[in-house]
């Protein structure tokens, strides 16, 4: 049988101790409900640990619509948690606990020891300190057929009863952290609308020759700049090159039409500009000089700066023709085209698209097929970049989360201390509708409206005495909650504008052999 949770306050279960899941429980508690934080790892935070190892990327400090447009399709459903708890209120949260951080010559945000870990010891403790239980290694099975929550454990099976649930399970990449995906048939059972997952910021299969595989796997391409279609304004950063392929920021930020491109073509092409510092045609004019006896190969490295990798990929895709002829590979050097035949596997992606559709959610992010059961962070249908921009999205949607939690279980409290109101009704009726036989009793109609006027002014003071208990508690835990968590968005005195150190500048561009090692950035 179901364990029913006694506690004098309504108890919340939380699903996932990611930063959603973490960041809901925080809101939850202020507001003076009991939360159960429940996790299928040994620890909670797994991955936004491992996130920080190459420096913890916070969020970003651009203006605030251009950071919402970085959500594409997804940016008007999260644009109200955002908007309430954007880069600034998250820089001053982290603040709060301790944290200092500066913001990066490209605008992203970091702690300023560029660790995740003090982060996530000082954020747990507060949590442990608002009375928060942790069950680790608590595997969630579903629900069973009283609707109770079943966890695997090591010591076997529990089903527990909640007043509501909030799922932060993660997407689908990199399960040895805990992001599975393994609750896409659970709440498909539950006939929950799931967009199937897909992987984001993710690298590509590229057919190489094995003498540039051999060669030049692991190295990156710095200072260079590319696009998903031959005319578009090109975004200029960093990738590296793979023994089967491509990935790191640069390919990262593109991952999104790349990935929709071959989904509809069977493949897609990244447009590689080698030297975006340089016009075409002041790569023409240089390519065209008199070289002497110079080869090829001296000439583009003397006059553009172009060896190692980036003239290895020359030779791989310019013909031999081509490679002869200032014009044609000067053309070549701008707009270089790589062909990528499909994405790596959703379990090497940095990030999860596809998810739980906010069609199946209400404005509380509640699943309208299952009440009081709430979702939040990356197993939502978005996607978004690295550079900050997962992690706040993360943050907001948990915190959205807690208070849809609050709002749900404040209006279920107030309705069931609402008093009842039959037995004054049934006697203002009587007074309305006299019997005949009373109207004739002259004694008898003055002592019943007597009675009545009396019932009907402690039936009034009654609704305004119980009235009053629900709004002072109301009262006192939305305050509490807005109070702890909406900072002011102010440039905090602490956030300091400094140049990266070259690890920051470099967390997202991962060589083949560190990510065999490690994954990079961030949940």
């Amino acid at each position: 049988m179901p364990k029913k949770k006694s506690t004098a306050s309504p108890s919340v279960a939380i699903i996932g101790g990611g930063p959603a899941g973490l960041m809901a429980a925080e809101v939850i508690a202020a507001a003076g409900f009991s939360v159960e934080l429940f996790d299928a790892m040994p620890s909670v935070g797994r991955k936004f640990l491992l996130a920080g190892v190459g420096g913890m990327n916070i969020t970003h400090a651009e203006d605030a619509a251009q950071f919402l447009g970085r959500y594409g399709s997804a940016s008007q459903n999260l644009a109200p948690m955002i908007e309430q708890f954007g880069a600034n209120a998250l820089t001053a949260w982290v603040h709060d606990l301790g944290i200092e951080t500066f913001i990066g010559s490209s605008g992203r945000v970091f702690p300023k020891e560029m660790k995740a870990a003090p982060l996530l010891r000082a954020w747990l403790a507060r949590l442990k300190a608002s009375g928060v239980k942790f069950h680790v290694r608590h595997r969630w099975l579903g629900w069973d057929k009283n609707q109770a929550l079943r966890f695997a454990n090591p010591e076997g099976e529990v089903q527990l009863t909640f007043d509501a649930v909030v799922l932060a399970l993660g997407g689908g990449s990199w399960a040895k952290l805990g992001s599975d995906g393994a609750w896409v048939p659970l709440l498909a059972e539950q006939g929950v609308d799931i967009v199937p997952l897909k992987p984001a910021n993710c690298g590509f299969d590229v057919a190489w020759s094995t003498h540039l595989s051999e060669k030049f796997a692991g190295s990156p391409l710095k200072t260079v700049a590319a696009a998903t279609r031959p005319h578009d304004a090109k975004k200029v950063g960093e990738f590296v090159l793979t023994a089967g392929g491509v990935e790191g920021s640069l390919v990262y930020a593109l991952s999104s039409q790349l990935r929709d491109d071959i989904a509809e073509h069977g493949s897609a092409t990244l447009w590689l500009d080698l030297v975006p510092q340089k016009s075409l045609a002041r790569i023409t004019e240089e390519l065209s000089l008199p070289r002497g006896a110079d080869s090829m190969a001296n000439h583009l490295r003397r006059k553009l700066g172009i060896e190692g990798v980036k003239a290895g990929l020359l030779r791989e895709l310019v013909s031999k023709e081509d490679f002869m002829q200032p014009a044609k590979l000067a053309a070549a050097i701008k707009s270089l085209a790589i062909t990528l035949l499909a994405p790596r596997p959703l379990d090497e992606a940095i990030s999860t698209a596809g998810g739980v559709s906010f069609a199946a959610l209400d404005a509380n992010l509640m699943l309208k097929s299952a009440p009081k059961v709430f979702c939040a962070g990356e197993m939502l249908d978005w996607e978004a970049p690295t550079g900050g921009y997962l992690l706040t999205a993360c943050f907001s949607s948990g915190r959205a989360a807690g208070l849809g939690v609050i709002n749900c279980l404040q209006a279920a409290t107030a309705l069931e201390t609402k008093p009842k109101k039959a037995a004054t009704s049934t006697a203002e009726r009587k007074v309305a509708k006299p019997k005949a036989s009373a109207a004739l009793d002259s004694e008898a109609v003055p002592v019943k409206a007597k009675r009545v006027s009396k019932a009907k002014v402690d039936v009034a003071e009654a609704i305004a005495a119980t009235a009053e208990k629900p709004k002072t508690r109301a009262a006192k835990a939305v305050p509490a909650v807005s109070t702890e968590l909406e900072a002011a968005p102010v440039k905090p005195k602490r956030v300091r504008k400094v140049a990266e150190a070259p690890a920051a500048e470099e967390v997202d561009v991962v060589s083949a052999k560190a990510k065999r090692a490690r994954k990079p950035t961030q949940e």
